[in-house]
Formats: C-alpha cells, structure tokens, sequence
C-alpha cells in the first residue's frame, strides 16, 4: 500500500464504481458490490486489492496473484487465478490509471498565502490561490484561481499564470504565459536568454532576446527541465504535451499538441514540432528543423535533419529505424568476424 504520510487514500470503492470511473466492463459473475481498499502491484496485491495487467511479459505474475481484483484484456481472462474478479478493458494500463486518480487524487491547494512569502503590491491573485513560504510575486504578474506557488518558487514581473496550475518548489518563471492546468515540477526554469549571440573573431555578441514563452493549458514540464523564451518568436508549448525531467527546450522552438519529450534530451533552436511527437531519451534535435506530425524518435538519437510526419527513426545522425536496426545488425556482425 502506498504510504499514508505522503500519499491521502479516498477509497474504499465498489468494482462498479471503480468499472465505471474506468470505462472498463465487470466481467460476467462479478458482485457489483465488492468492495476493494487500494491498488497494488500484482506480486504483492492481496485480496482487498485491485491490480492491472497490460504486458504478457508479467502473465506468470497475474497467474500467481491474490489481487482480489484486476483489470486486463478481454483475451486474457481464461488465464485468470480462481476467484479474482476482473475488469476488462481495451487499454487497462489507461484503465488502472483512472482507477489510481479515484484512491489518490491531487489534493487541491489550501488557499492562503505564507507569511513569509514575497507579494508585489501590482500582482493579481485570484480565488483560493496558495503560495508557500519563500515565494516571490514579481511586479504586475497575474496568479489564476487555485492556482499552487511553491516553496521559493520566482513568478517574474508580468507573467501570467493560469488556473489551477502547481508550481514546484524552487521554480523560476520569467517573460511566460502559462494556461490552466499547467503542472511545473521542482526547479524547473522557464522564460530565461535563448542561447543566441552574433559570433565572430572579435568577439560573441550576445542577441537580445526579445519574445516570450507561450505554454498552453494541460502541459506538464519535470524537474529541472529548462524552456529558453524565444529571441523575436515566441517559444510554445501547445495543449497537453508532457515534458520529462532534465530537457531542454531551445529559443523559438515550437511544439505541438500532446507531445511526448522524455529525460536528457534537448532541441534546438526554432525546430518545430507537429502535433503528438515522442522524442525518446537522450535525443538530440539541431535547430530549424520540421518534425511532423506523429514522428517517433528512438533514445539517444541525433536528429539533423526534417523527420516526415508518422516516421520513426533512430541512430545518429537518425535514419529510418529499419534502415538503422539493419545498420545495428552489420556492426555487430562485422565486429564479430573482426574478433574472431
């Protein structure tokens, strides 16, 4: 069970309640009416506990389980263990997490703001904000209803952030507007100078940078990840797109709606991409790329030049991903003849 001093339990839930929440469907002699107390990993669920299956490598795990309950696929419900009641779902890993957010919602902020945070006289608050101790309310910035200000969090003069938002501890936010529903994990810096300078013998001549970062409602950026503003072009972040730890996001560059950008990877300035890209792990992007719409981008690639919409690619510099798992497959056997 998760632990009760970080984590609020609202349950106990009925497996119709929890069915219905889901989108999943009780299969056929299921009690309605059962009632389970918490989520669990099947390995060491028990039986007041649901659980979930989504991959088959973990089939030996479901098998063995004394989940009281568990959401899967329709197909594999043959191989359930006696007795557990199952929930079943086209997508049950979207299902469980439905099911997670009903036992553990976010808790909604406590409105107040500390006595040692730091409020500018011209700064808005709306209805129900909080802001915790240390944090800083720059001249003229605009806090939206409900909105969450973390613990030595900087909201820089004029920016705007929307509702419902959370801002993490020690996070710094300048030159920024911020939709609702914009989550900004810990340490986090947005809106500072893009890497832009006139470059030459006599000497680097620093551009001034003079646009903004645009990030629009349900974005979600981890920690210690950075948005650089853009130098005349806004940087923007469209509806929905999930940023992972420790990314950085170069000046002008645009991404598109439900994006995917995981740990350790980085794009260039003014590359723009479409709507629902995955950049993997450890990616580099150049700068004033296109990468359309629906891209996939394998872990640790270099991408240097445009990637077509619904292409997938790996290696560096990234090629079409069969064309790179064959390269993978000649190196290797050449490497094995050379060793012999």
């Amino acid at each position: 069970m998760a632990d009760n001093r970080f984590f609020a339990n609202a349950g106990p839930f009925t497996l119709g309640e929890l069915a219905q929440r889901c989108g999943a469907e009780l299969a056929a002699g299921v009690d309605h009416a059962v009632r389970v107390i918490d989520v669990a990993p099947l390995e060491s669920a028990g039986p007041q506990q649901i659980s979930f299956l989504d991959n088959s490598k973990y089939g030996d795990a479901f098998g063995h389980s004394q989940a009281g309950a568990c959401i899967i696929r329709p197909a594999m419900a043959a191989k359930a263990p006696p007795g557990m009641a199952l929930l079943l779902s086209p997508d049950p890993y979207r299902s469980y997490a439905q099911v997670a957010r009903a036992f553990y919602p976010m808790p909604a902020p406590e409105p107040g703001v500390s006595a040692r945070a730091t409020v500018d006289a011209t700064a808005v608050l709306g209805d129900g904000v909080r802001i915790d101790a240390g944090g800083v309310i720059g001249p003229g910035a605009e806090i939206g209803a409900r909105a969450w200000i973390g613990s030595n969090a900087v909201i820089g003069a004029g920016v705007i952030v929307g509702e419902d938002c959370v801002i993490g501890a020690n996070v710094c936010i300048s030159h920024a507007i911020l939709g609702k529903r914009v989550n900004i994990f810990p340490g986090v810096c947005i809106g500072q100078d893009g890497f832009g300078f006139a470059m030459g013998p006599q000497g680097h001549l620093k551009v001034p940078q003079l646009g903004r970062v645009m990030i629009h409602d349900d974005v979600e950026i981890g920690a210690n990840s950075t948005v650089d503003r853009g130098a005349g072009p806004d940087t923007i972040i469209c509806a929905g797109t999930k940023i992972d730890n420790l990314v950085q996001i170069g000046h002008n560059v645009h991404m598109g709606r439900g994006c995917v950008m995981v740990a350790q990877s980085g794009i260039s300035g003014s590359t723009h991409l479409g709507d629902f890209v995955i950049v993997a792990g450890q990616v580099g992007i150049i700068g004033h790329l296109r990468i359309g719409s629906g891209a996939q981008i394998a872990a640790q690639s270099g991408v240097t030049r445009d990637v077509a919409p619904g292409a997938k690619v790996g290696g560096s510099p990234a090629v079409p991903l069969t064309e790179w798992l064959r390269h993978s497959v000649v190196l290797s056997q050449l490497a094995h003849k050379k060793g012999r």
